[in-house]
């Protein structure tokens, strides 16, 4: 009983503090978890927020949001940039640090950021061949449209929110996966939620999906005919793990519903 009880307030604080912060422990857990976090060395993550094009006002609460969760739990450090010069294995000026002194990268990015060949080819290798981690928010998949190699390391691009920002009802499909148990089985949650091209089941393990059932399917800019409307998913690239979630663009995190029980 008092097992349940813990269970059962770990899931009331989770919907309390917001849907970004659940997220961002799900995906802290997935890329850092392999062991218990007490036996865990510390661990590096950078966080880049930096948008080339439509500018997302929950860019800064979302970063900070991770570099508070870290400081808090003593996981990881967090290293903030909204530039690029980072992602290189290049040696860099003074004691500035490259994508060697990081466990994973974070993107809250948007458009195509301003990285040359070799950046591009160390930020692949850093995932694909160091297996190291790397996680996408939100517009991370409206960056680098133009860069096949991106689109599949994140397992999908950007195709239209056909319901803007609504209150999107969630279906938890993987509940067994690190991060899920917290959620119940299906909520509401206001958020814009993507749409996404190049996108294959078959390539990506999906976490959470839109109940397409609930949905306004007269849209003009639904797209996809199999209704298959991925919310997070995970992915193997290589030796490296990736986590997407399309969740993030407001910050208001409580969605509504005449059922309480299915409001997060």
């Amino acid at each position: 009983m008092k097992h349940a009880t813990g269970r059962r307030a770990t899931r009331s604080r989770i919907c309390l503090v917001g849907a970004f912060q659940a997220i961002s422990a799900a995906v802290l857990l997935l890329l850092f978890g392999s062991m218990p976090f007490a036996a865990q060395p510390k661990k590096h993550l950078l966080v880049l927020g930096e948008e080339k094009g439509y500018r997302h006002d929950a860019v800064s609460h979302a970063i900070a949001t991770i570099e508070r969760l870290g400081r808090e739990t003593g996981l990881w450090t967090t290293t903030i940039r909204t530039d690029t010069e980072v992602l290189t294995k290049k040696k860099l000026e003074y004691n500035a640090k490259n994508l060697n002194n990081f466990d994973a990268v974070l993107f809250y990015t948007g458009g195509e950021l301003e990285m040359n060949a070799e950046q591009k080819a160390a930020l692949l290798s850093f995932v694909r061949d160091d297996g190291k981690g790397f996680v996408g928010v939100h517009s991370a998949t409206i960056t680098f449209t133009d860069w096949p190699e991106y689109g599949e390391m994140i397992g999908g691009y950007f195709d239209e929110h056909p319901w803007g920002t609504f209150d999107a009802p969630i279906l938890v499909e993987d509940p067994d996966f690190p991060g899920m148990k917290q959620w119940p089985k299906s909520f509401v949650l206001k958020d814009e939620i993507y749409q996404i091209k190049d996108f294959s089941r078959g390539r990506v393990r999906v976490l959470m999906r839109l109940d397409a059932t609930k949905l306004d399917l007269s849209k003009p800019r639904v797209h996809r005919k199999d209704l298959d409307f991925a919310v997070t998913w995970a992915k193997m690239y290589g030796k490296g793990r990736v986590y997407y979630s399309t969740l993030g663009h407001v910050e208001e995190k409580l969605g509504r519903s005449q059922d309480p029980e299915h409001v997060c």
